[in-house]
């Protein structure tokens, strides 16, 4: 199993979570975040005066899938959350040891 956690513009959420689902992937946890890459924020102004924006908004969206579905779901986020701007946003992979579901008990993907 592994956990996918992507950081995507707000504004990108119903379209990724549309995708998602269309491949069946059910069970996810949606943050909001704020936060800066390589772009460091940006400026803005206000009533004639300038200022820098350090943290951007973003949404941080959390899943746990099976081996098999991460290239599937990676994809799909790629797809969706892509504006060709910077600021997009990341993906990060990580490895789940274990997953229980607390009603039931059931353990590894059966959880899921």
């Amino acid at each position: 199993m592994k956990k996918i956690e992507a950081f995507i513009k707000p504004f990108k959420l119903d379209e990724v979570k549309e995708a998602l689902t269309e491949l069946g992937l059910v069970g996810m946890s949606v943050g909001e975040y704020r936060g800066f890459g390589r772009q460091r924020g940006h400026r803005e102004f206000y009533r004639g005066s300038e200022y820098h924006v350090d943290f951007l908004p973003k949404l941080k969206l959390e899943l746990v899938v099976a081996d098999d579905e991460v290239d599937n779901a990676i994809e799909a986020i790629l797809e969706t959350a892509s504006t060709g701007e910077v600021g997009d946003g990341k993906i990060f992979v990580s490895t789940v040891e274990q997953a229980i579901r607390i009603r039931t008990r059931e353990t590894g993907e059966a959880a899921l």
